[in-house]
């Protein structure tokens, strides 16, 4: 599975603006720098799944919405996942993001 981050970016771009929220205030809440923001809304930059998820949990929506364009609310595990990967290193992440991408590979 082939990830367009131009669409990441415009789903992050829309979900922040449905939700009233700017730039500014988004990477304030995602610790991240409004540039960076910016840059992932205009798939200048492509963001770790770490960010990916942190954006997820700040918009209250899941990494889904971001990755495929569905977002499912009514099972909300996604946030458990979300919140043991926060703690992780970065060689962890690059683990756990090799590993997602397996399993969605033999989703089909």
């Amino acid at each position: 599975m082939k990830l367009d981050y131009k669409e990441i970016g415009k789903r992050i771009a829309r979900r922040r603006k449905k939700l009233d929220i700017t730039q500014e205030m988004l990477a304030e809440w995602v610790d991240i720098s409004p540039q960076y923001v910016s840059n992932i809304e205009r798939a200048k930059s492509i963001p770790s799944t770490e960010v990916i998820m942190r954006l997820a949990l700040v918009l209250d929506t899941t990494p889904d919405e971001f990755l495929v364009g569905t977002a499912r609310y009514e099972d909300q595990r996604w946030r458990t996942v979300a919140e043991r990967l926060r703690g992780m290193s970065d060689a962890q992440l690059d683990l756990m993001e090799d590993f997602a991408a397996w399993v969605l590979e033999r989703r089909a």
